[in-house]
Order: structure tokens, then C-alpha cells, then sequence
């Protein structure tokens, strides 16, 4: 079976661009279903790729191997996830965590597999046709090569819709070798204890991409008042926390994620008389504090997902805006904010102009002094942008 592609349209393929959409396809030839594999090819018959085929998605192929002559099985798939694993055990953080990020879909040549451990539990996302396709044979595959028994898939993001898959949520092996309560998994984390809630936790139950920036901000914190705004279970405020921060006050609107925040807290040997966390509209209660006239050493902003993709950048930059001014009017003369953007639709080129113009509406003048990316276990291919999602600044408020 075979994706013949435009003329002139196999140039991001030679690039090593994993992805063929719908619009550079001239025909297919044969009769692939859904996941299938097939053989993409130059409008002059020239073979480039063998990619899994999803006729629902405008993203209408996925690249596995830029070698047309390799043979994508079973053996194939485990290859790739050894390779996966193999790179994250020589990773520094293997070291000072038991919670890691596996594997990190077509950056790990696994297009739409997410794969987070938190200790001996593993969470997998099957985001696209093409390993939904293998879903037996990957779960076999990496309980075999990871020894976790207890295996969680959470394919519930909106993805799988626009690749005409229905969500799937609930233990794919080994539910019940997992003793512990019902969804929550114990890791540590730079000495930090975490209850994970793999069931019902957003993504995959925890934000593995922002680990090492909770270390700079537990770094950071000493001596300092901190707000930290959608605090989710309470990574970042629980790091400032042991860092030393004064006082700590962490805002989330979801009061299942701040029950799960409070024991976080109450797993840890720290000064709970330090830290608040509040259930609140962040931007209401931002809006609040500022009327009182309430003042911070460093603010952490850590939202959730403004846009997707690139066609909702315009009303995100609304709301990143907002809250990046909200932050910096907030903070004491000195103080630090440390803001993130987690949409793939919002480049960093961008977050950084909408933090610019967030500073000059706030009237404050300030710096950049650091910049922020995903963890090492969430690498990014060189010829895969898409793959870089998290970006962050640090800024210092003059």
C-alpha cells in the first residue's frame, strides 16, 4: 500500500519532518485501514518513508523509520522502546527521581506514544492511529522491558478524536498488583515525596516536563514570600516550601487536585504553617489581591494549555497576557516571576512579546534573566519543532 504524495510536497520528508498531511497527499494507492502501514512516496515514484496511516486526521500519516526497507513489526516497535529506555537510564535525574518520562511520541520515533513511570506504574497514552494499531504488542513490550506490572492508559486527550479514536481510559495490566489507594502512586522526586493520581490526574496524573524548574525555583525560593498560581498538586509550592520560601500561597480552582496538593504537603517533613493553598479562580483572585495591595518575591505561573494549536494562539494570547500582567503588578520591586506556556500553538518567540507587552501595561520595567524548557526525558527532535512545547522566562522585576 502506498501514499503518493503532491509534486514538490516531499521536501519536509527529506527534512525528517515526521508528519504528512492531508493536503500534500495526491492518492492512495490499495486499501489501508486505520493504523495500517504504509509506503509514502514522491509524486515520481521515489520511496521515502513507511508511515502509519490515519484517513481521518489532517495529519494523514506518521512517520516510523525514514528507511523504506525496514520491516515495521512487533521486533520493530521494541527496538525503538529499548532505545527509548535505554537513553533515560543515563539521564542525570534517573538518579534523583523514580518518576520519568519514557517515551516521548515522535521524538523517541514512536509517533502519538506517551509513556510516564512513576515508580512501578506506568501511565501510556495511545494518541494516533498507528499505535493504537500496536496497543497489544506495546503494553506486552514495555511491561516486559520496564518490569512494571501495573500499566494505566489514559488515551482521553482530544487528539484521539481528531484521529477518529474513541477515548479509552482504565488499567491495561495489572490493576490489581497495584497496593495502593485507588489511583494514587508514591514517587520521590529531588527528596520531595508526591502522590500521583494516575486515574483522574490531568495528562498523565503529573507535570514530569517541569521538573528540573521546580529545582530552580526550590533554589530560588529561600528568604522569599511565593505565589504559586494554578498550583495543580502542588509541585512548584512544595518545592519553594522546602527550598525555605517565608510563605508560600498556592491557588488552584480544582478541589480534587488540591486534595491530592495537601498530601503532598502532609507527606513531606516541612513547616505546614508556611503554606496555604486556596481554592480559586486564579484570575478572580489575582484581580483580589492585587486591590489589596498584596506583594510577592516570586511568582510562579503555570497554566494550563491556552492553545493547542497555532489556531487558537490569538484569544490565548488574551489570557496570557492578562495573567502575566496580573503577576507582575503583584510583585515587589526585585521580585521574580517565573511564567510558563505549555501550548504548542503559542511559539516562544510570541510568549516572550505577550510577557513584554504584559510588563509595559503593568508599568514596570524588567529582565530576563533565565529561560525555562521541558525536562531531558521529553527530548525534541531536530527536525520535529512541533515537539517543543514548554517554554518559560524568568524575569526579574527592576
Amino acid at each position: 500500500m502506498q501514499l503518493i504524495l503532491k509534486a514538490g510536497r516531499e521536501k519536509s520528508l527529506k527534512r525528517r519532518h515526521p508528519w504528512v498531511f492531508s493536503g500534500a497527499v495526491e492518492r492512495v494507492s490499495g486499501a489501508p485501514r486505520a493504523g495500517d502501514t504504509v509506503e509514502v512516496a514522491s509524486s515520481r515514484g521515489e520511496a521515502l518513508a513507511l508511515a502509519a496511516y490515519s484517513p481521518q486526521s489532517q495529519i494523514r500519516a506518521r512517520v516510523w523509520s525514514f528507511d523504506p526497507a525496514n520491516t515495521i513489526d512487533a521486533g520493530f516497535l521494541r527496538a525503538r522502546l529499548e532505545a527509548a529506555l535505554s537513553m533515560r537510564e543515563r539521564l542525570p535525574a534517573a538518579r534523583h527521581a523514580n518518576a520519568l518520562r519514557l517515551v516521548h511520541g515522535e521524538s523517541d520515533g514512536l509517533p502519538g506514544l506517551v509513556v510516564d513511570r512513576y515508580a512501578d506504574v506506568l501511565v501510556v497514552q495511545l494518541l494516533a492511529a498507528g499505535v493504537e494499531r500496536w496497543r497489544a504488542e506495546l503494553v506486552a513490550a514495555l511491561g516486559e522491558l520496564t518490569g512494571c506490572e501495573a500499566i494505566y492508559e489514559r488515551s482521553d486527550a482530544e487528539v484521539r478524536t481528531l484521529e477518529g479514536l474513541a477515548p479509552r481510559v482504565g488499567w491495561a495490566s495489572g490493576a490489581r498488583g497495584a497496593e495502593r489507594a485507588p489511583g494514587r502512586c508514591p514517587i520521590i522526586e529531588y527528596g520531595l515525596n508526591f502522590r500521583v493520581d494516575v486515574e483522574q490526574g490531568q495528562k498523565t496524573g503529573f507535570f514530569l516536563d517541569q521538573r528540573e524548574n521546580r529545582q530552580r525555583v526550590r533554589a530560588l525560593a529561600p528568604g522569599r514570600s511565593v505565589l504559586d498560581c494554578f498550583c495543580y498538586t502542588g509541585g512548584f509550592a512544595i518545592a519553594a516550601l522546602a527550598g525555605g520560601a517565608c510563605t508560600v500561597l498556592g491557588l488552584e480552582s480544582s478541589a480534587a487536585a488540591l486534595e491530592v496538593a495537601r498530601e503532598n504537603v502532609a507527606a513531606n517533613s516541612l513547616d505546614a504553617s508556611r503554606i496555604e493553598l486556596r481554592q480559586a479562580d486564579v484570575f478572580r483572585e489575582l484581580r483580589q489581591l492585587r486591590d489589596r495591595g498584596m506583594r510577592y518575591d516570586l511568582v510562579v505561573l503555570d497554566p494550563p494549555k491556552f492553545a493547542p494549536t497555532a489556531a487558537q494562539a490569538r484569544n490565548a494570547a488574551r489570557a496570557y497576557k492578562d495573567v502575566n500582567l496580573l503577576a507582575l503588578k503583584l510583585l515587589s520591586p526585585g521580585g521574580l516571576l517565573a511564567t510558563f506556556s505549555c501550548s504548542g500553538g503559542v511559539p516562544a518567540g510570541l510568549f516572550q512579546s505577550i510577557v513584554a507587552g504584559a510588563a509595559l501595561d503593568a508599568g514596570v520595567d524588567a529582565q530576563i534573566i533565565e529561560r525555562f524548557g521541558a525536562a531531558a526525558d521529553h527530548p525534541v527532535a531536530l527536525a520535529f519543532p512541533e515537539g517543543e512545547y514548554l517554554k518559560g522566562l524568568l524575569v526579574i522585576r527592576s
